[in-house]
């Protein structure tokens, strides 16, 4: 088995990656489980495939399970169903020695987490990802946050979980759409310190697309032991460090909110497109070669994935400008002192945070990028 440790002073916990492993999930949780019973919070999508089969295999190990069902898609995210959430689980009698498991993508992922870490000030979570975005990525780590008006992510907390369960084979029943959005998450880790697993993607992305077992089985590991050991160096995103796991977040957030959140451009998709994006501004700096920036994005594309501005489907970011865009970014969690610092790249495997960007030559450049 795949066991990464998430070394963090108090907070430490483990990840299992493991293909069959929700054959027998309730070995693995119920060490984990304070009380003999948990609460179950997933979404109406992954509910019609995985709640019954965890439900009975919890109960068969004498776990008693309290299940919710929430709406599927990125507005869960939201003021109102955190409302529901924990007015549901107040009416149920949570305590803080409960366990929530949040089953689920990564806005169940984030839901939950978030819902714990304020319920009678703090219990216990469990992640068990079901997207490959969040098996790669929002399940590690400990941000768990909610939207708002003004931007994505804005209202959270660092809460860690008490154990993050990952069974690639769950990624069978994702569509193929979601599958390639989280993919994206995947080759931000080559991208970000790691040129030989960039490489690897280059060569593997097919048969991972393909769901082939090995194939995900690897490029998960690889890219939570990545997340693992950046977390471990800068939990709370203190020193810069962590900001590096935020490669085409800028930009990739930006396009979200001029989309509304809405299930015309995914979280993956504009990471996508944000990568690209950074990776051609890098090139503006005098900062990468443009070869180096033409292979990320033919990668993106090869992958199906969006890798510009004019890539996203029906056009809906044609004509938006690069000032409209900009507006979005001042809403950023990494602003400071009106400055906002980009994730920019030296080439493939060489990103850095500047600090000494100019937002109105961003604007120029989104302008005159495709």
């Amino acid at each position: 088995m795949n066991r990464i440790a998430v070394n963090l002073a108090g907070n430490g916990y483990d990840i299992l990656v493991e293909p069959f492993v929700f054959n027998a999930v309730s070995d693995h949780l119920v060490p984990h489980i304070k009380r003999d019973r948990v609460f179950l919070i997933t979404d109406v999508n992954v509910a019609a495939s995985w709640l019954e089969p965890l439900e009975t295999d919890l109960q068969k190990s004498g776990v008693n399970v309290i299940s919710h069902v929430l709406p599927a898609g990125e507005q869960t995210k939201s003021w109102a169903e955190l409302e529901k959430l924990t007015d549901w689980l107040l009416d149920e009698g949570v305590e803080r020695s409960d366990t929530l498991i949040a089953l689920g993508g990564g806005v169940i992922g984030d839901l939950t987490g978030f819902a714990a870490s304020i319920l009678k000030r703090g219990c216990h979570f469990i992640q068990i990802p079901t997207s490959l975005l969040a098996q790669v990525d929002s399940s590690v780590g400990g941000k768990t946050a909610i939207n708002s008006r003004a931007g994505k992510n804005l209202i959270g907390r660092f809460n860690q979980p008490e154990f993050v369960l990952i069974d690639p084979l769950v990624l069978n029943t994702l569509s193929s759409r979601e599958l390639r959005a989280g993919y994206a998450e995947v080759v931000k880790y080559g991208l970000i310190n790691n040129a030989p697993f960039f490489e690897w993607c280059e060569e593997n992305s097919e048969a991972l697309l393909n769901r082939d077992p090995a194939a995900l089985t690897y490029a998960i590991t690889q890219s939570v032991q990545a997340k693992a050991a950046i977390v471990a160096e800068d939990e709370k995103e203190v020193s810069g460090r962590r900001a590096l796991l935020n490669l085409g977040h800028t930009f990739g957030h930006a396009l979200e909110a001029e989309t509304g959140y809405s299930n015309d451009l995914v979280h993956g998709e504009a990471v996508a497109v944000g990568m690209a994006l950074a990776f051609h501004y890098s090139v503006r700096r005098g900062h990468c070669d443009e070869a180096e920036a033409r292979r990320v994005e033919n990668h993106l594309k090869n992958a199906g994935l969006p890798h510009s501005l004019s890539s996203v489907a029906d056009g809906i970011l044609a004509g938006v400008s690069g000032d409209t865009l900009v507006q979005h970014m001042l809403h950023d969690k990494k602003m400071a002192s009106g400055n906002l610092p980009f994730l920019l790249a030296n080439g493939i495997g060489q990103t850095f945070l500047a600090s000494d960007v100019d937002l109105a030559d961003v604007a120029a450049f989104l302008d005159q990028t495709g």
